[in-house]
């Protein structure tokens, strides 16, 4: 049985567009704004991971609460942000844990 992880590429945008509830159209253009960066084909054919599917329902969900898709850009990058922190404290205090 093949490990596939949450990054791995498995859709096509249509299957992608249809899991998340949106149009190929708005999954083009999210793309086209860096929202979110399906991996590609050799022949350039855009392939969606269960990542990307998440990150997909987030910005719908963030854009039904009224935010524009710069907003979303600036959402998006300051979780990003925040998760790398929550990983650097946890590295810090790893040490400190294993020592009591």
């Amino acid at each position: 049985m093949t490990d596939r992880g949450e990054d791995t590429p498995l859709y096509s945008i249509a299957v992608a567009a249809e899991l998340s509830g949106l149009t190929a159209a708005a999954l083009r253009l999210y793309e086209e704004k860096g929202l979110v960066a399906p991996a590609r084909t050799d022949g350039g054919t855009r392939r969606y991971s269960e990542g990307d599917l998440s990150r997909l329902r987030e910005i719908s969900r963030l854009q039904e609460d009224g935010i524009n898709l710069a907003g979303i850009g600036r959402v998006i990058e300051l979780q990003g942000e925040n998760d790398e922190l929550r990983r650097r404290i946890d590295d810090l205090e790893a040490p400190a844990a294993a020592e009591e």
